[in-house]
């Protein structure tokens, strides 16, 4: 079996490194650029540990100013085997509460204006049915319910540009469309995960109904901050209890093609 190193993407309020021993920094150059911060390294329960903030340490990075191509790529480097990248959404169904966890299995592609492939200059076309890893999402699945989390097992995120929320119209789209959630990094990181062919899975965390739900507040920014900050430590302990749960260093289906 070979080694495995976890990459940490973090979303809002998720670059935190106090989870880790043996913490050091260091900066990754890539040809695709510099990615969105330093990655922060260290061991979680004995496992190997990068970190990286995906919208810079101090959340300065606007969501299609992110440099996924770098960051991916960076991870990679660095020997990461998997990817746990956790990220704010707004609920686009009744079932989903603010505060919900859900272990995301496909996505809707909304975004106009992002690099989405590392293949710009060698067609490849990769195989996208399935694009996140189920290994890692039953392990989530196992550990939400050790820590009795509110959870959803699967979902369908769907990818906005940004970094404007939806209007009424694009809200009530997109639950037609039949997504679950909606959020602005999921793409490309996860196509570009798949094809350099590293294990992803997000955590996506739930922070309010977006705007389509008659009675609530539509969403606003400080909203999410609030919503993430209470549900921060929750995310925390789903990380440390998962991480020591991985074996496996690579799926059939993530392989990269």
């Amino acid at each position: 079996m070979g080694r495995i190193k976890i990459g940490i993407i973090g979303g809002s309020g998720m670059d935190d490194p106090r989870l880790m021993t043996n913490i050091k920094e260091r900066k990754v150059k890539t040809p695709y650029g510099s990615p969105s911060s330093p990655l922060t390294l260290g061991k979680i329960g004995g496992v190997d540990v990068a970190i990286l903030a995906r919208h810079g340490k101090g959340h300065s990075i606007y969501p299609t100013g992110v440099n996924f191509r770098a960051n991916i790529y960076a991870l990679k480097k660095e020997g990461c085997t998997h990817i746990l990248a956790t990220t704010a959404v707004g609920s686009l169904r009744e079932k989903i509460k603010p505060g919900d966890l859900v272990f995301v299995d496909q996505f809707i592609d909304h975004t106009k204006h992002r690099a989405l492939t590392f293949h710009d200059e060698k067609v490849i076309h990769t195989p996208m049915a399935e694009p996140f890893c189920k290994n890692l999402r039953s392990l989530l699945s196992k550990s939400a319910k050790e820590l009795k989390l509110r959870h959803h097992a699967k979902g369908t995120v769907i990818t906005i540009e940004g970094p404007r929320f939806s209007t009424k119209a694009e809200s009530h789209m997109f639950r037609s469309f039949g997504a679950d959630v909606i959020n602005m990094s999921t793409v490309p990181e996860v196509i570009l995960a798949r094809e350099i062919g590293i294990c992803y899975q997000s955590i996506a965390m739930s922070t309010d109904y977006d705007c389509w739900k008659e009675g609530e507040e539509p969403v606003t920014w400080e909203m999410i901050l609030n919503i993430m900050k209470k549900n921060a430590d929750n995310v925390k302990k789903l990380l440390l209890k998962t991480i020591t749960k991985i074996k496996h260093t690579e799926c059939d289906t993530c392989k990269s093609h």
